[in-house]
């Protein structure tokens, strides 16, 4: 699984210099790009004190959205309001619903 395979992911930049045009080709088919030609940029770390990420590197260029916030422009509904079940320990549950930040119940 993908989890087993990497113990986390590094947060990357995209350069600020622009990704020269790969070079033209004579060949039957002169729209496609060669592979080693597609990606002509170095992804910099978030992090200038950690290491470039190499090819086998899991890498993202933007944060998760946060959940258990709302966020209509999303589609998230969060979490304040809503009803869960205070003796589940499945998604439906106080716990997970509210991210481990602890909840209030009424009845």
């Amino acid at each position: 699984a993908l989890k087993d395979r990497f113990d986390g992911a590094s947060r990357v930049m995209m350069p600020n210099t622009e990704v020269e045009a790969p070079v033209q080709r004579n060949d039957a088919a002169p729209h496609r790009v060669p592979r080693r030609d597609r990606y002509r940029f170095q992804l910099r770390p978030h992090n200038p004190d950690h290491k470039t990420p190499g090819v086998k590197d899991l890498v993202y260029l933007e944060s998760s959205p946060g959940f258990c916030e709302k966020n209509p422009r999303l589609g998230i509904p969060g979490t304040h309001g809503r009803t869960s079940n205070d003796t589940s320990i499945g998604v439906d549950g106080c716990y997970l619903m509210c991210c481990g930040r602890g909840y209030r119940t009424e009845t």
